[in-house]
């Protein structure tokens, strides 16, 4: 069992104010692998202050040393890469291949497309005769999540460091390891005593009082839609900034015309990857009529090649959810699937054959859905594809369109001309065209009640930053 029960405080390792430990799970084999402490208002309190000290003399640093100290951070990353992955491949049931090349490597990306950003970036310019200046805009808590832990934590860290913030986070309580690790390489790097702050927790003890604390100027989380309403409820006393990354129900709409086989499989991987686990992930699969068939057929054979296997096993395949609350609730809207008609492709109920431990499920994919179906309206966050037929690409964007989400969105088709159309009309912050992957330098967030604010790159910077016109 490892002991992670310190917070890191004004450049220190230090006790928490009251004892109050948890137990992290494997949820590969639902054994205990280590102990953290849940902290509380205190605990908050003294980051808190400590980052508002730091503010003063962090905020008035040169781009240069920010380059410097990030350049520092970025090779301190890389040296201990491998143990990146290995602790998020234990403590959420990331595949440790699929730990090491997707979720360590955000981290990685984050923190060097911050770097290059800041290299390039305007703090300053002239507009008639005032002088346009762009400014750190003080304390920032960061609330983040176990889906992809070191991915939420780096996103949110890299362009506050760079823009000349400073930071209290709370990692998830449920994969808090690698958020350990982060913060031992900070330590490393050297930041200015105060800069950098983490306080293990909850959300109710430790992530409403970051929101709600009056020292703290703007609050970013990560997380689902009902918690991000919490957040917002809990900051707007203080009238802080809040940006969110919330929830999703993302369409990837195949058209007859499409590539079906390439379409269908690899809407199928893109889904089942990270173990359904991603905000992002193309949940509800839309097919034109004419090839539904088809496409329901080849769904079902690539479904039931993809592999679940135990995380320390190298290779693609798909491991366990999180938790067991997270597995709780995916059977329980499979459940609700096949009781409100849907038909049952592949998969279903139950751990699949050879699995006694761990949270592993089942590669499921629903056919004959409609989009007032809850498995078609709720965010399963587990391997299960909902497939829906319409007839044109009218009645495509309506469905596509027809959810209180906006986060992403997919489409395949040949026709250059309908790609333009459709892509303009789907109400989602990132679309994807053809299977193609975002960079790390592009925008990431989402329209309506997937949040607000835009992370990853330069696009990451303006959610930091105060603008003050000066004029003389």
């Amino acid at each position: 069992m490892k002991d992670l029960r310190k917070f890191y405080i004004n450049g220190e390792w230090v006790d928490p104010t009251h004892s109050n430990d948890l137990d992290v799970e494997n949820p590969a084999s639902e054994e205990m692998i280590a102990t953290i402490s849940l902290g509380g208002q205190t605990d908050v309190n003294l980051a808190v202050a400590a980052a508002k000290r730091a503010f003063a003399s962090y905020s008035q640093t040169s781009v240069d040393e920010r380059i410097a100290l990030m350049e520092k951070l970025l090779q301190l990353y890389m040296e201990r890469y491998d143990e990146i992955s290995v602790a998020i491949s234990v403590e959420m049931g990331a595949p440790i291949s699929f730990a090491t090349a997707a979720h360590a490597d955000t981290g990685r990306g984050h923190i060097n497309a911050a770097l290059e950003a800041l290299k390039q970036f305007e703090f300053e310019r002239q507009v008639g005769n005032t002088r346009i200046v762009k400014e750190p805009i003080g304390v920032c808590g960061f609330i983040t999540p176990w889906n992809w832990p070191i991915n939420q934590i780096s996103c949110k860290v890299a362009p506050a460091l760079a823009t000349g913030c400073t930071m209290v986070l709370k990692p998830s309580e449920i994969a808090p390891i690698s958020g350990y690790l982060f913060t031992e390489i900070m330590h490393q790097v050297g930041f200015p005593a105060g800069v950098y702050n983490m306080v293990n927790g909850d959300g109710p003890n430790v992530g409403a009082v970051i929101a709600g604390h009056p020292d703290v100027d703007m609050v970013s989380f990560t997380g689902s839609t009902r918690a991000g309403i919490l957040v917002a409820q809990a900051a707007a006393p203080t009238v802080k900034r809040v940006t969110q990354e919330l929830g999703g129900k993302s369409p990837n709409i195949i058209f007859e015309d499409a590539d079906l086989e390439s379409a269908v499989s690899g809407g199928i991987i893109n889904m089942m990857s990270n173990t359904g686990q991603s905000c992002n992930a193309p949940s509800r699969m839309l097919v034109q009529s004419s090839v539904y068939d088809q496409a329901v057929e080849i769904a079902k054979q690539a479904a039931e090649s993809v592999v679940v296997d135990q995380p320390t096993s190298e290779g693609w395949h798909i491991g366990p959810l999180s938790s067991r609350v997270q597995f709780d609730k995916v059977q329980g809207l499979i459940e609700k699937g096949i009781s409100e008609g849907a038909k049952l492709v592949t998969g279903g109920l139950g751990k699949p054959e050879g699995f006694d431990s761990g949270y592993f499920v089942k590669p499921t994919v629903f056919a004959g859905v409609n989009n007032q179906m809850e498995i078609a309206r709720e965010e399963i966050f587990g391997p299960v594809l909902t497939m829906i037929p319409f007839d044109t690409e009218e009645q495509a964007i309506e469905i596509a369109n027809d959810t209180p989400y906006g986060l992403a969105a997919y489409f395949s088709t040949s026709d250059e001309e309908r790609a333009r159309r459709v892509a303009g009309q789907l109400r989602a912050g990132m679309v994807s065209i053809n299977s193609a992957s975002q960079d790390y330098a592009a925008p990431f967030g989402g329209y309506k009640q997937s949040g607000n604010g835009r992370e990853w790159g330069e696009f990451g910077f303006d959610d930091y930053l105060e603008i003050k016109g000066i004029t003389r």
